[in-house]
């Protein structure tokens, strides 16, 4: 299904019910909307499944309604709590995911909901910034003033929001772009945008304040959702390092810290990559990979060994277990720093 899991069917959804079929949490990991890159992080599958599974099962306690049934462990569907060993298996509902028709870099998503029915994933994501962080995209696009931020130009250091920041994103396209608020309703379909936004700041709520319990500060993040009987649901994967960034004590603990490494490390790819998404955009192309002459290169084994443990770490904090194997995560964190 994506660079980093894969996925089982085990009942077809239909256009009126909802089927069932698991994620399986590979070890690798994805930067800079490349795919699968050239190692695999150990033990980071279940650090994601065993974070998302607590994470969704502090969204039912909640009452947020989500595709979560329970992670596997030795052959059963259990609370993770209940789980024998960190799992890599998370049992979920499976919506229906029309194919997105495209001429060039032009997608039909009239026909995508014309197959949809009523029971669909969103070809939406929901992100969230509690934060907004020098480089932050939402500097090149937007003014502080289109937030409500009394300030005329964005600072030089990071802003911390008062109240989070909601926007919405493409799912399915080649390359993912932020949308209008008018746009992002009509891709939504029969799904409300007013309701995808409350759900939305109601996970980044509950993520925000479990991370504080681990000393963690919950920069941003994203959802994606399902729409079934009129009701939106909480799909795939919330609040792992993957899909959202943390810091501890200003320290990154999540995928930010690759992404960084290889920007100084390999800026050749990293300039390649960035120079074949535009140039996808001026010949109006969706698949920018093909143009792109670089091939990121294999990490050095001290940084496969920090990522592992600053993963394992702060899951081990995050659901206040000692599940993995893993130094605290304070030590994780300034081994990952002196890199």
């Amino acid at each position: 299904m994506t660079s980093v899991k894969e996925f089982r069917v085990e009942r077809e959804p239909t256009p009126d019910s909802l089927g069932q079929g698991a994620f399986v949490f590979t070890d690798d990991y994805s930067v800079f909307d490349w795919g699968k890159m050239p190692d695999e992080i150990p033990d980071k599958g279940a650090s994601l499944c065993t974070m998302g599974a607590f994470n969704f099962e502090l969204l039912e306690e909640e009452g947020v309604p989500t595709h979560y049934r329970g992670v596997v462990s030795d052959g059963n569907v259990v609370s993770v709590s209940d789980a024998t060993s960190p799992p890599t298996e998370m049992a979920i509902d499976l919506t229906q995911v029309p194919n997105l028709p495209r001429e060039g870099r032009n997608y039909d998503y009239e026909m995508f909901h014309g197959a949809a029915d009523d029971n669909y994933l969103v070809p939406l994501e929901v992100v969230f910034r509690n934060s907004v962080p020098v480089g932050s995209s939402l500097r090149r696009r937007t003014d502080p003033e289109d937030h409500g931020l009394d300030f005329p130009e964005w600072p030089d250091g990071a802003v911390q929001l008062e109240e989070p920041i909601v926007e919405f994103s493409t799912k399915f396209e080649e390359s993912d772009r932020y949308l209008s608020r008018e746009e992002a309703d009509r891709i939504a379909g029969a799904a409300d945008v007013d309701e995808l936004e409350s759900v939305a700041r109601e996970v980044n709520r509950v993520v925000t304040e479990r991370a504080a319990e681990a000393e963690l500060t919950h920069e941003d993040g994203k959802i994606e959702c399902l729409y079934y009987e009129g009701e939106v649901r909480v799909a795939d994967v919330v609040g792992t390092f993957d899909e959202n960034r943390f810091t501890f004590h200003g320290q990154p603990v999540s995928k930010e810290f690759l992404r960084q490494y290889h920007k100084r490390e390999q800026p050749a790819w990293a300039d390649a990559v960035a120079d074949a998404k535009a140039e996808a955009k001026r010949r109006d192309v969706a698949d920018w990979k093909s143009l792109c002459d670089e091939r990121p290169a294999p990490l050095p084994d001290e940084v496969v060994s920090a990522a592992r443990d600053l993963y394992v770490a702060g899951t081990n904090a995050y659901v206040g277990r000692e599940l993995f194997d893993a130094p605290p995560l304070d030590e994780a964190v300034m081994t990952v720093s002196d890199l």
